[in-house]
């Protein structure tokens, strides 16, 4: 018989946070949602107020990543991290505390999280999952790229990441913007803003922008920012709304 685990999900897409509770409620004997929470503020304060045994948490978020949320929490829940990028060090997953999730979720895997689950130990102490988070940003700072190798034709052509002012996501490909042209890659912006250095900024779900080419910035309707970058064809790009705290932090700094 499985322990029943209240239970919160935390993604900023909605499809995602739609399709896992829709996943979860064929698991009743285990797993009673509570809510769901689409950025790491919400989050926060759900969990203090709710105190869920266990979170679906996605690690990469506009304002505040997974792992930042969990070092704010006077008490961590039992996490279950969903991604769609499985760089991160997986060896860092293995301890009862914490199960890790690649993305798209499949009812089998959420089968393999409840058989996890019934080993877990609900009083796993906060030094260890914080001690687990470290290493995991510690791995995750090494792979800091400084160049992007694109296909041209029969070619690879390395982009300097200084030469780039911004990437765009287009169908199944993103957009390189670079002074000698544009080119497509077919990684994700999702997975580029996990290994990009600290001078690009994602401002919307399709879009990272390179600080060092913005020409301005001003206020666009619905709590957005047009910002004009300082490039060959002085490309004017549009925040997504999720994303103005983290201009915001960006701006006041």
């Amino acid at each position: 018989m499985h322990n029943l685990y209240t239970t919160l999900i935390i993604d900023d897409e909605a499809p995602a946070r739609a399709g896992l509770q829709n996943l979860l409620l064929e698991f009743p004997e285990t797993f009673h949602v509570l809510g769901t929470a689409q950025n790491a503020f919400e989050a926060k304060e759900k969990i203090e107020t709710l105190q869920p045994d266990l979170i679906f948490l996605d690690i990469e978020m506009p304002e505040c990543s997974g792992f930042e949320l969990l070092a704010k929490l006077d008490k961590i829940p039992i996490v279950v991290f969903c991604t769609a990028y499985n760089q991160y060090a997986l060896e860092a997953f293995e301890t009862n505390s914490i199960d890790y999730i690649v993305k798209p979720v499949k009812k089998e895997r959420i089968a393999k999280t409840v058989k996890k689950l019934a080993a877990v130990q609900k009083n796993t102490s906060q030094k260890e999952i914080l001690s687990v988070l470290k290493d995991i940003a510690n791995k995750k700072e090494v792979q800091k790229m400084t160049s992007i190798t694109v296909k041209k034709n029969d070619r690879l052509i390395f982009i300097k990441l200084a030469d780039v002012s911004h990437f765009e996501a287009d169908n199944t490909y993103t957009k390189i913007y670079t002074a000698s042209g544009v080119y497509l890659s077919n990684e994700t912006v999702s997975s580029l803003a996990q290994k990009l250095p600290d001078n690009f900024l994602r401002i919307h779900r399709g879009i990272i922008i390179n600080k060092e080419f913005v020409n301005d910035i001003q206020k666009y309707f619905n709590s957005r920012y047009n910002i004009t970058l300082n490039n060959k064809k002085q490309s004017s790009v549009t925040s997504g709304r999720s994303y103005n705290e983290v201009i915001k932090s960006w701006i006041n700094n």
